[in-house]
């Protein structure tokens, strides 16, 4: 077990993980504030008599804000690993507040039209670009200022985040649920969030000014010796051709867990009063609550997975996810009270925590320094945008057809495919992440890049 770090550097990593996480809180908070307050927007800018219908616009503009996200990524990944996690960072909380304040002052299909839809789509591809790259840039910032044995602690932060951001939006939501009328929140009110949000991101800003950059991409940069890589070729998508095997195991790996992640957080909400036939705000609590335990999960779930290592969560996860969803699923769609959905909402979250907790660990362990970011932004933002930002348009869709459980057998199959990939996929926990860890391993810089190049044996996928 490797010796505890010395004062100062223990305090280093701790400012690290508060900054990286509350701009993070922010990132998400304004990106899933679009779907908690969705209800109340969406006849605000598409007319229509079909409450279904105008929550598809809605999520269809949501799940169009994904498709930015792998540009986001290719671009703000090569910024992550060209110039540093820290800029980064920095940009992609400018674009989020930009973006959020857009939406707050998108005119209405009354006032301009379409107009005002065509700014609401304008701000969310904004969004989408700032979060396509916030997650590689916050997964390898934390992952990297994280010590070798709590990677899965720090990196469990980013969901921490995430959710807490999710819970910020919906403590809002409840907040304004209690003091305005609906009518009121549906002319006016749901426009309050995406203020409140631009102005966390100012703040925020202003925090990752003063975070320091990691050592792993410090000690890459300066790259002395015979191992220094050609600098040019750093973050771009030729250096990433060299690990496409690992970019295909983050697709494949993302893909059940981004799908279960937004069923069960961003549509939950909208199923419970759409398919259980709940109150708007009963529903809300429910999220708000299960979110709450689920954030707390995060850290002891990557804290086990630094003793036991990722592949044993994340095979639970997909098991669970796989032969659980149809019931589950099924089960609160006839839910009739606050504690039987929280219960299993609860359940349902439980599962997924073996995902949530250590994927950031897992995509950053896959790559190199040189192109960390971009590895992890660019095939996690396709597998987003392919699958997770089209979940809650999926569901939708297969209800306003009259097929709403095949949409439970579809989250099953897509957790069935990572399956397959986790039972495969070598375990990362040992990865070195830097020079530093590789020598105190007693390998060269070649036999590290070598060994994340190469296919994993059987003998090491079954560790």
């Amino acid at each position: 077990m490797p010796a505890p770090p010395p004062g100062d550097e223990r305090r280093k990593r701790r400012l690290a993980l508060v900054g990286g996480s509350l701009g993070n809180l922010v990132e998400w908070y304004d990106w899933f504030v679009y779907a908690s307050f969705a209800i109340y927007f969406a006849d605000s800018f598409f007319p229509g008599d079909n409450p279904t219908t105008q929550l598809m616009n809605t999520a269809g503009i949501f799940a169009v804000g994904f498709l930015m996200r792998p540009v986001g990524g290719w671009i703000l990944g090569r910024a992550a690993d060209r110039h540093g996690r820290k800029s980064a960072l920095t940009l992609t909380v400018t674009m989020m507040s930009v973006a959020a304040l857009l939406i707050a002052v998108a005119p209405t299909y009354g006032q301009a039209g379409y107009f005002g839809a065509l700014v609401l789509l304008l701000a969310r591809l904004l969004q989408g670009m700032s979060i396509g790259g916030e997650y590689a840039a916050s997964a390898t910032y934390l992952t990297e200022a994280s010590a070798r044995n709590r990677r899965g602690l720090g990196s469990s932060f980013q969901y921490v985040s995430m959710t807490c951001g999710q819970l910020l939006g919906l403590g809002i939501l409840i907040t304004l649920q209690h003091t305005l009328t609906t009518a009121q929140l549906q002319s006016w009110g749901w426009r309050i969030p995406f203020l409140v949000g631009a102005l966390f991101a100012v703040v925020v800003f202003w925090l990752r000014r003063r975070l320091q950059e990691t050592d792993a991409f410090k000690e890459e940069s300066a790259a002395p010796g015979e191992d220094a890589h050609d600098d040019s070729t750093r973050g771009t998508l030729k250096a990433l051709w060299q690990y496409r095997r690992q970019a295909g195991l983050v697709m494949a790996l993302t893909l059940g867990g981004t799908v279960a992640y937004y069923t069960y957080t961003t549509y939950l909400t909208k199923y419970l009063v759409g398919s259980a036939g709940m109150e708007k705000t009963t529903a809300t609590l429910v999220s708000f609550t299960a979110l709450t335990l689920f954030a707390v999960l995060q850290p002891f779930a990557g804290m086990l997975s630094d003793r036991i290592g990722r592949r044993p969560l994340l095979i639970t996860f997909a098991v669970g996810c796989t032969v659980g969803t149809y019931p589950i699923m099924t089960a609160l769609g006839s839910a009739s009270s606050y504690w039987s959905a929280l219960g299993l909402s609860l359940l349902a979250l439980v599962i997924i925590t073996g995902y949530t907790s250590i994927n950031a660990a897992v995509k950053a362990e896959l790559f190199p320094t040189r192109v960390r970011a971009l590895g992890v932004a660019l095939p996690y933002a396709i597998a987003n945008a392919l699958f997770g930002g089209t979940a809650e348009y999926v569901a939708l869709w297969f209800k306003n057809s009259g097929h709403e459980s095949m949409f439970f057998w579809y989250v099953s199959g897509c957790a069935l495919i990572s399956l397959v990939t986790y039972v495969l996929m070598p375990d990362t926990r040992n990865a070195a992440l830097s020079r530093a860890e590789a020598e105190a391993d007693g390998e060269t810089e070649a036999d590290r890049e070598t060994e994340q190049e190469r296919p994993a044996a059987p003998a090491e996928a079954a560790r």
